[in-house]
């Protein structure tokens, strides 16, 4: 929760001072998330250590997610420079056959988020006239 929510109202911020101050919340909580990812693992590749976790997982299922908004943005949420572990992690579970076998398309997800994004501002635009 405390990297989902702000790093959805990151999204949907209305300013983007507002924007912003939500992603500085997230970088917060993805560095929290890299302390937890060097205790919990005690370095081996997951947080479950060798094997993936409860929590490998439960993270794992927003990657497509933050890889589409990655592909958006530009912007890179486990930055190798800044978390360096996620970073690493990340790359170990996208490669993982049974995380490829579920995952959605990240490809689709972008053009399902343009298209979101353009429906709103439709009917964002309707609604001022």
């Amino acid at each position: 929760m405390q990297l989902v929510i702000p790093w959805v109202r990151s999204f949907r911020g209305k300013t983007e001072e507002e924007k912003s101050e939500w992603m500085e919340q997230t970088l917060i909580a993805v560095e929290t998330l890299e302390g937890a990812l060097r205790e919990c693992s005690k370095g081996k590749g997951f947080f479950g250590g060798d094997n993936v976790g409860l929590v490998d997982v439960v993270l794992g299922s927003l990657l497509t997610w933050v890889h589409a908004a990655e592909v958006m943005s530009g912007a890179k949420m486990f930055d190798p420079a800044k978390t360096p572990l996620l970073a690493a992690w990340m790359q170990r579970f996208d490669e993982l056959a049974a995380a490829k076998a579920v995952m959605p398309d990240v490809n689709r997800m972008v053009e399902f988020k343009t298209r979101q994004a353009q429906a709103i501002s439709v009917a964002a635009a309707s609604q001022r006239q």
